[in-house]
């Protein structure tokens, strides 16, 4: 691969939850002037492009991923105009806008919804998936929702079901209906119009369903969803020309991307959909979902890796708007030793990196109460499951009331630690989260190795260190990450052993450390070594 330099494929991706990112008129929720603000601060900390979870209008059932309408701003976020400007000042910065894009399904208030469900004969009629009962009066078939019970909705009024993989306010729309794709396909040149430079594609793998809805055949597991295998409500062949089609029209425009969102992954149905002529990259989250153990880690990153091969390009990821933070699953009180491990982990992977806003400054999840909570999901599975509130409140700015995320009252409650946690408080201290998360992207800018080089492990099933070799054919840099509080040892093979080395960056010291015995390399506990082989 050379060395151009290709946004998405080199850069860092930024995911901001709008709601929660910057409140620029006070009224406790997130806006896109707030965004537009905050652009200098993303610029210095290095990133390539913004992530916008949907900013599209909503009831907000499942906020903002029950979409009303695709071409437009909602009210809360701001207007075309306030976007437009928001697309505008980040491309001077250097910075891309990547929007959500929800196509599985619309809002129960979307006008086609509204019109579909008014009668039979309605021209919008099929724009759903719209069944008769079955021979007792029941749902179609088996289908489950993964928010719990049937996927099926009764419509007294015309005597049918229709379908919906999430809440009822939220029902699929039927991709093989030809006006349904032509609109929804015209979404995409209408924000490539506007200077949107890419996209995610929410539960993308969705889209289609089996033309003849059979029910889907047993599997154990705790809740009904889980207790069926997703052979026919999920993954079906139409997904592939859709996706060459898309990416047709992303090609038209220069630079255009699309990422994936793969519904129930794997590491290789996530790799089937991002093949040549598919999606550019898609997620597969078990990189996310890996235990603070380094072998769990290492096995991720080699399955991805082998699921891809030379075909795909891999993507990475600690946390974003669906799971626990980084720092609750894996810090220790207050502590950010383990953050800095797993930061140089992410940053310095074969792959694009996904931050997500508050990572850098070591964001904890808010506690939630039953009383708390807004999220639908939490509300529905109390107390089995809170909802994932907890991973969106309020980005911590200073130590202002309510951590200068506004002047009204946050949507969210802050996180009380915000007078010490905030982004002016480690722009201060030196040896911060936040100044680590900047030198680990700087490093990734200077050094073309970290974003193209193959990743070699130097540790097998490792236990606590583990450590490995990013090369391209003209430069070798060693990672060494120690996961654990004790010091370890690195054994060096070699050729490695044998190699001269220069420190490029510790969080532990600000020399390369001797090696013992000749060929033993020492690590701190909890401490980041990465090294470049010099000439």
């Amino acid at each position: 691969m050379d060395n151009q330099y290709l946004w998405w494929r080199d850069g860092v991706i930024y995911q901001i939850y709008p709601r929660s990112f910057a409140d620029s008129n006070g009224d406790g929720i997130g806006d896109l002037n707030g965004i537009r603000s905050r652009l200098d601060y993303l610029a210095e900390l290095g990133v390539d492009a913004i992530w916008l979870s949907p900013i599209n209008p909503s009831p907000d059932v499942d906020f903002g991923y029950d979409v009303s309408n695709y071409l437009d701003i909602d009210p809360k976020f701001g207007t075309l105009a306030d976007f437009d400007a928001l697309v505008d000042e980040a491309h001077r910065r250097g910075i891309r806008i990547v929007l959500d894009l929800v196509l599985n399904h619309t809002s129960d208030q979307h006008p086609w919804f509204i019109q579909s469900r008014s009668s039979r004969d309605n021209p919008f009629r099929d724009y759903y998936l719209w069944r008769d009962p079955a021979a007792d009066g029941g749902p179609p078939n088996n289908w489950q929702s993964i928010f719990g019970g049937s996927a099926w909705e009764w419509d007294a009024q015309t005597g049918q079901y229709y379908y919906h993989m999430f809440y009822k306010e939220q029902p699929d729309v039927n991709w093989r209906n030809p006006p349904v794709r032509k609109a929804l396909l015209d979404v995409f040149r209408f924000w490539c119009d506007r200077g949107v430079d890419g996209y995610r594609l929410d539960v993308f793998n969705m889209y289609f369903k089996h033309p003849d809805f059979p029910d889907n055949p047993p599997a154990v597991g705790l809740r009904g969803f889980d207790r069926q295998k997703h052979i026919y409500d999920c993954d079906q062949p139409e997904m592939f020309p859709l996706l060459r089609e898309i990416r047709a029209i992303l090609d038209s425009y220069p630079e255009r991307f699309a990422v994936g969102e793969t519904f129930l992954s794997t590491p290789q149905k996530a790799a089937s959909y991002c093949a040549a002529g598919l999606l550019h990259t898609t997620f597969d989250f078990t990189f996310l979902h890996s235990p603070w153990k380094p072998a769990r880690f290492l096995k991720a990153i080699q399955d991805w890796e082998q699921a891809l091969q030379q075909e795909g390009w891999p993507t990475y990821v600690l946390n974003n708007h669906d799971n626990p933070r980084s720092a609750t699953r894996y810090g220790q009180g207050e502590d950010d030793n383990r953050l800095q491990v797993a930061a140089a982990l992410l940053l310095t992977q074969h792959g694009t990196p996904f931050l997500y806003y508050g990572e850098e400054i070591g964001m904890r999840d808010i506690p939630i109460t039953r009383e708390m909570v807004q999220d639908p999901v939490g509300k529905r599975f109390w107390p089995l499951y809170k909802g994932r509130d907890g991973c969106r409140s309020p980005m911590q700015w200073n130590d202002s009331p309510n951590a200068g995320f506004s002047t009204g009252k946050p949507w969210l409650p802050v996180h009380a630690n915000y007078r010490q946690r905030n982004v002016s408080a480690q722009q201060n201290q030196p040896d911060s989260l936040y100044h680590f998360y900047r030198k680990l992207i700087q490093l990734r800018k200077e050094y073309p190795v970290l974003r193209n080089g193959f990743f070699q492990p130097l540790t097998f099933e490792p236990q606590r260190l583990l450590a490995y070799l990013r090369q391209n054919a003209d430069q070798t840099i060693l990672v060494a990450l120690n996961f654990g509080k004790r010091p370890v040892r690195l054994a060096l093979g070699g050729m490695v052993r044998r190699a001269s080395w220069k420190l490029l960056l510790s969080n532990r010291r600000d020399h390369l450390p001797p090696l013992k015995d000749g060929l033993l390399l020492p690590l701190e506990g909890h401490e980041v070594l990465i090294l470049l082989q010099e000439a």
